[in-house]
């Protein structure tokens, strides 16, 4: 059996009990550490953190190692049973749709188990989630490459007076572009897109496009660390925002749409 366990979005203890049972049957855990990150992030302290709580050893899975050798886990699964810990929810803000079918063409059983996402969690601003179009996820601009694709989402989401929820970008054991050139991958630093980047490159783009989306005094809200202990819920227009400290990543943003009077009235509560 392959075990796709969700983590939630706090701390180790957010584990399922359905989630840490199969923990406990598996012979090998993997924890994926590319797509997200717990708030402790995935440190030596952190695995050691989680390995205590779960009584077993933790492979981190970064993303070379699910794009190139999953392969190899599946047919461990086949043997005996495995579990891939992702944080969040299995099938949240990533999918892990990929991994479920290659798992089946191999005749792989795969049991999921769910837990918290940054999809729901933003329901703590009091924006109702049925009220949400379609997610958009915002990349760190380079020099040369500045993609606005998801500015289109956000003008019709807008326009169907709907909300937006912005999935910012994490850059996890990224290979630099020089090393790639050289044909020796090195890896660049880790990063986190904050609140105020993401504010930049969207007022960028809407200055480049001016199809009136959205604009400096737009209300919006912003997340940081959803789940854990300190987490923080600011609202207020783009400019507001962007002078905000949301202190350590995981950042995202919501551009609100339309709002209901009860949606305005949980709102007041976060406002700058």
């Amino acid at each position: 059996m392959l075990y796709i366990v969700g983590l939630g979005l706090g701390d180790e203890k957010d584990i399922t009990l359905r989630g840490l049972e199969a923990v406990n049957k598996s012979q090998k855990v993997y924890i994926e550490a590319y797509t997200s990150l717990l708030s402790f992030g995935i440190s030596q302290d952190g695995i050691s953190t989680l390995e205590k709580l779960y009584g077993k050893p933790l492979i981190v899975a970064d993303r070379e190692m699910v794009e190139e050798k999953v392969d190899d886990m599946l047919l461990e699964a086949r043997q005996f049973d495995v579990s891939f810990l992702v944080v969040g929810d299995p099938f949240g803000a990533t999918t892990h749709s990929d991994l479920v079918v290659r798992a089946k063409k191999l005749d792989v059983q795969v049991q999921v188990i769910y837990n918290a996402s940054v999809m729901n969690a933003v329901g703590v601003c009091g924006l109702q989630l049925y009220r949400y179009g379609e997610t958009v996820s915002l990349p760190f601009f380079t020099e040369t490459w500045r993609p606005d694709s998801f500015y289109e989402k956000i003008h019709k989401n807008r326009a169907l007076g709907l909300h937006t929820l912005c999935l910012l970008d994490i850059r996890v054991k990224e290979p630099s572009l020089e090393s790639l050139c050289r044909g020796k991958k090195q890896y660049e630093p880790p990063s986190f897109m904050t609140i105020g980047v993401a504010i930049d490159q969207l007022l960028e783009v809407e200055q480049l496009r001016g199809e009136s989306a959205y604009g400096e005094d737009t209300l919006c809200v912003g997340f940081a660390r959803l789940g854990s202990e300190n987490q923080m819920v600011v609202a207020g227009s783009m400019k507001q925002l962007r002078t905000v400290d949301f202190g350590p990543p995981l950042h995202c943003l919501t551009i609100v749409g339309k709002t209901h009077p009860l949606e305005e009235e949980m709102l007041d509560f976060y406002r700058n």
